[in-house]
């Protein structure tokens, strides 16, 4: 016998191929945006490779253990290739990318002058921007309008531009501004309707963020949201994402402390060991760190981080283990730290006889390096979804995102692991391949059958 695997052909698709030119469209073109571009170039002249993408190095296995099909990812599925990229995008400073990526200081200079001529062709489009919704910052590179609808429109006319001057039949849209203030969804986010008439009534309720997921959505853009801000999850947008057949994924890129996070918890919970609290701090410097030092911005992060360990360790199922955990979350702009983020963790942990313990982790990491190959896999692989058919929320995106987005009735599913599962599993339904589950007694009823043979007791 052998391993038993899912088939489910009923629900393979029929993959438009990936034609021509892919448009990359990037609201904030800070030091994300342009660790991302710069890396994308350097990978097409060969002087860099794409470590951290899912897409560009991570290998799937296909079919039985006894079958060694082990096909990178990206020669799997049929994905778009970098040289296809054509980049733009909107910020509130005037920059260039290359101007932007020397203030950021991610890149060594080396490298970064390699990238040089690409980068410098690369200059953000005028933004829609209200400081209202983040305090810590202001630039001249601003759209002006009478109300949100018309901002929307502007947007709307930018992109169809973009997309005409580079002859390009696909584009998608991946938010790497900063993180807005905090806000619940409100009336006006439950219908299009509401909120149509919401942006001509220049709704405090709509945020920049959304106003770009709107206009993402009504050009047939793909649209991911790598900050922890409403834009894409509310009813309004969801609801017309499957109108438009577009699809949407997000929110907030999973980088530095709660990667480690999803990645600890998990096994803590797999041992049944106890947890009684997990404290957290970071320290960073960037534009990301000056926004955060703002109450109302910090809000919206605490909210996104302090979600996951609530979601994996499941305390209504095990009370005795994780009811009492105290978690508290801190965030520090620090501007000598730069880009080069550090998070200090203290878990304490319980086990047999309820014994104490605890684990430290001290992780010193660099948010734009982190955050760029989830940039990359998610343009290739919302363009994938939409050549797929597939639109609205895409759940099996949740790997990348510390809040992922799920259906409404649904919780979100935060242990990485089984979020990895889901995201290879869905890449072989796609493609008319076996699921895997790891399931099965098979091996040692074989086993068993050969023992039997020779004799032996079992």
């Amino acid at each position: 016998m052998s391993e038993q695997t899912s088939y489910y052909p009923e629900l393979s698709k029929e993959i438009l191929p990936a034609k021509g030119k892919l448009g990359v469209l990037l609201p904030g073109m800070g030091a994300v945006a342009t660790t991302f571009m710069a890396g994308v170039f350097l990978c097409r002249k060969g002087l860099a490779q794409p470590i951290g993408s899912i897409t560009q190095m991570q290998k799937i296995r296909l079919g039985k253990r006894t079958e060694p099909r082990f096909p990178v990812i990206k020669e799997f599925v049929p994905l778009a290739e970098m040289k296809d990229f054509v980049f733009s995008g909107w910020d509130i400073f005037e920059d260039d990318s290359y101007q932007t990526a020397v203030k950021a200081g991610v890149i060594p200079d080396a490298l970064l002058n390699a990238a040089q001529k690409d980068l410098k062709t690369v200059k953000p489009l005028p933004a829609v921007f209200d400081q209202h919704y983040v305090k810590k910052l202001n630039g001249p590179n601003v759209k002006s309008a009478k109300n949100k609808m018309e901002l929307a429109e502007k947007l709307i006319a930018d992109i169809e531009n973009f997309k005409k001057k580079n002859n390009l039949s696909r584009t998608v849209m991946v938010w790497c501004g900063s993180t807005e203030i905090y806000m619940k969804p409100a009336k006006v986010h439950q219908t299009i309707d509401l909120f149509e008439k919401g942006l001509k009534a220049n709704s405090k309720d709509i945020p920049p963020s959304m106003i770009y997921a709107y206009a993402a959505i009504k050009t047939g853009t793909s649209y991911a949201n790598g900050a922890p801000n409403l834009s894409c999850d509310v009813p309004a947008i969801m609801e017309l994402a499957k109108k438009h057949r577009v699809p949407i994924a997000g929110k907030d890129f999973k980088t530095g402390q709660t990667l480690m996070k999803t990645m600890v918890a998990p096994g803590l919970k797999a041992r049944m060991l106890g947890m009684s609290g997990w404290f957290s701090t970071n320290i960073l410097g960037n534009r990301d760190g000056e926004v955060l030092d703002d109450p109302q911005s910090f809000k919206s992060k605490e909210v996104s981080k302090s979600s996951v360990l609530d979601a994996i360790l499941q305390a209504d199922l095990y009370p005795e283990l994780y009811k009492e955990l105290y978690h508290k979350i801190r965030i520090e702009y620090y501007p000598p730290r730069g880009d080069a983020k550090e998070g200090w963790d203290n878990i304490d942990i319980f086990g047999w006889l309820n014994m104490p313990m605890q684990i430290k982790i001290n992780f010193l990491c660099r948010d734009s390096i982190l955050a760029a190959p989830i940039v990359l896999d998610l343009v290739l692989f919302l363009d994938l979804a939409q050549r797929a058919g597939l639109s609205g929320i895409q759940e099996w995106l949740s790997f990348f995102f510390k809040s992922p987005m799920c259906r409404p009735d649904l919780e979100p599913e935060h242990d990485l692991f089984i979020q990895h599962l889901k995201l290879q599993n869905t890449l072989r339904i796609l493609m008319g391949e076996e699921v895997l589950d790891h399931s099965g007694l098979d091996y040692y009823e074989a086993r068993d059958a050969s023992l039997e043979s020779t004799g032996f007791e079992i």
